[in-house]
C-alpha cells in the first residue's frame, strides 16, 4: 500500500504570496484603507462569525454526503466518515495544486482506490464526474436565479450581466460536453488511443504503453457501465442533487453571516450571484489558478458594482476567505495528515 505525498513546492507557496500582494494592491488602488478594514473586522460579531465558521463543517458534509450516495450506489463500500475525511483531504490538495478541482477529486480516486484495488477506479470516477455535472447544473441555476433575482431589485450593470451571461454558456458548454462523453463510449476510447500514440511519440517509442492502454480501456468499460447505472436509477441521482444543493445553500449563508457578523444587511441576490460566478469560474478549466488573489479581488469587485460600500464588501470578503479557503486549508491538512499516518501504519503491520 503506497502512501501519497503532498509535496509543497516554492510555487505552492509563491503563487498565494503573488495573489496576497495583488489584493493589498487592490485594495491600495482604489483607496481602501487597510487600518479601517482591520478596525471593522474587530468589531464583528464573534457569535454570528462563529456559526459561520460551523457551516464550513456543514457545507463539506452535505457535499460528502453526496458524493457517498453516488459512489455506494456503485457498491464501492465507503463509510459516511471516510467520505467525509477524503473531501476534506481533496479541499486541501485542492488548495496546494490548483487545477479547477480536478486534483482534490484525483485524490479521492487515489485513497478509494488504495483501499479496494485499480478496479474500483472506473466506478469512483463516475460518481466524481457525476458529481461535478451535479455541481455545474445547480451552479448555472443558480447564476440564472441571482441574475433575475438582481434584475428585480436593482438596475443591472452591463458588466456584471455580460460577465454572467458568459459564464453560464461557459458552463453548460463544459457540461454538455462532458455529459457527451459519458454517453459517447467511442469519444472516451479515441481520447485514450490519442494519448497513448502521443506519448509514445513524445518518447520515440522506449515508451512501451500497451498495458496501461489496456488498464485505461478496462477503467473506461467500468467508467461507462457506471454511468448507465446512474441513467437507469435517476433516485440515486436526485438524492444526490438534494444533498448538493443544500451543500450550496449553506455555503451561501457563510457569506450572508460574514454581512451580519459586521452588522451590514445584504440583499441576498448580491449573494447568490456573486458566489456563483466565483464558483463557476473555479469550475471551468480557464488554466488560471484561482485560489488566492482573483478570487477575493472578484468577490470584492463585484459586491462593489452591485452597491455594497468597497469598505465593507473587502472586509466581507476577507472574513469569508479566512473561513472559505484558510481554515479549510488547516482543516484539510489535519485530515491529510491523520489518513497518511493511518495508512503508514497499516504499512507497517501489514
Amino acid at each position: 500500500m503506497a502512501t501519497m505525498k503532498s509535496q509543497v513546492t516554492w510555487k505552492t507557496i509563491i503563487l498565494p504570496v503573488i495573489g496576497i500582494a495583488a489584493f493589498i494592491a487592490y485594495l491600495q488602488i482604489f483607496q481602501v484603507s487597510i487600518p479601517e478594514i482591520i478596525a471593522t473586522i474587530q468589531k464583528a460579531d464573534p457569535l454570528l462569525y462563529s456559526l459561520a465558521a460551523l457551516l464550513v463543517f456543514v457545507d463539506v458534509f452535505f457535499h460528502s454526503l453526496a458524493w457517498h450516495q453516488l459512489i455506494n450506489f456503485l457498491s464501492v463500500k465507503l463509510s459516511v466518515l471516510k467520505s467525509y475525511l477524503y473531501v476534506w483531504y481533496g479541499i486541501y490538495v485542492d488548495i496546494i495544486i490548483p487545477a479547477e478541482s480536478l486534483s482534490g477529486e484525483i485524490s479521492r480516486i487515489y485513497l478509494v482506490t488504495r483501499m479496494h484495488g485499480n478496479n474500483v477506479a472506473g466506478k469512483v470516477a463516475a460518481s466524481l464526474v457525476a458529481q461535478r455535472l451535479i455541481g455545474m447544473g445547480i451552479g448555472t441555476a443558480t447564476l440564472l436565479i441571482g441574475m433575475g433575482m438582481l434584475m428585480a431589485e436593482f438596475q443591472i450593470n452591463s458588466l456584471i450581466f455580460s460577465l454572467t451571461l458568459f459564464l453560464v454558456i461557459a458552463t453548460l458548454f463544459f457540461a454538455f460536453l462532458l455529459l457527451f462523453l459519458c454517453i459517447k463510449k467511442s469519444w472516451t476510447l479515441k481520447i485514450i488511443d490519442w494519448a497513448i500514440r502521443f506519448a509514445e511519440h513524445i518518447s520515440k517509442g522506449e515508451w512501451k504503453l500497451a498495458k496501461i492502454k489496456e488498464e485505461a480501456v478496462k477503467l473506461a468499460d467500468m467508467f461507462h457501465v457506471s454511468i448507465r447505472a446512474f441513467g437507469h436509477t435517476p433516485r440515486v441521482v436526485i438524492v444526490s442533487i438534494i444533498l448538493t444543493a443544500l451543500s450550496w445553500i449553506v455555503y451561501l449563508g457563510i457569506s450572508y453571516l460574514c454581512f451580519l457578523a459586521l452588522n451590514f444587511k445584504v440583499s441576498w441576490s448580491i449573494i447568490i450571484t456573486t458566489q456563483a460566478v466565483v464558483s463557476a469560474v473555479k469550475s471551468i478549466p480557464l488554466g488560471v489558478p484561482f485560489e488566492v488573489g482573483l478570487p477575493e479581488i472578484t468577490i470584492t469587485t463585484f459586491y462593489g458594482l452591485l452597491g455594497v460600500p468597497l469598505g465593507i464588501s473587502a472586509t466581507a470578503t476577507i472574513l469569508n476567505r479566512v473561513l472559505t479557503l484558510w481554515l479549510r486549508f488547516f482543516v484539510g491538512f489535519i485530515a491529510q495528515q491523520w489518513i497518511e499516518l493511518k495508512a503508514l501504519r497499516h504499512l507497517q503491520t501489514a
